[in-house]
């Protein structure tokens, strides 16, 4: 099962494709009526895109690579959507925390201090050890004499 935050991640991806669909449509009447088929989601594309991605061994695509592929998606009629892959998706985009989120991580953060100055506080102090005193060969000086 996929945390929570590699959920997040997934729907933001599905959300920016998604919106950059919506707006191509708006704007291409001829992908509108592609875009508008009923066979097709923006989920399965999603799926798509990370398919084609673990295919190609790469890691890191601009944002008009994807959107073309999102959009190919769409324009092919007969498209392999391939399996879902239970991965974590990295959106070069803001993603925004819930209130409840904030706080969760701020609590988070607050009790792993706490634990790791609880840890301090009972590791046993070490005495440092004594630097041994190098006893250094003096020259006497012509002026000792």
């Amino acid at each position: 099962m996929a945390s929570k935050n590699e959920n997040k991640g997934t729907m933001a991806f599905a959300d920016t494709i998604r919106h950059y669909l919506e707006k191509r449509a708006e704007s291409d009447a001829l992908f509108a009526v592609k875009f508008a088929n009923p066979s097709k989601s923006v989920e399965d594309c999603a799926t798509f895109i990370i398919n084609e991605v673990k295919k190609s061994g790469c890691n890191g695509f601009t944002d008009d690579e994807i959107f073309g592929m999102a959009t190919h998606f769409y324009e092919e009629d007969e498209i392999e959507v391939g399996n879902p892959i239970n991965c974590k998706v990295v959106v070069n985009h803001t993603v925004e925390l819930t209130e409840e989120e904030k706080e969760q991580a701020r609590q988070d953060a607050i009790e792993r201090l706490r634990q790791e100055e609880m840890a301090k506080l009972r590791k046993p102090i070490q005495p440092k050890k004594a630097t041994e005193k190098k006893t250094q060969d003096v020259q006497p000086s012509l002026f000792d004499f």
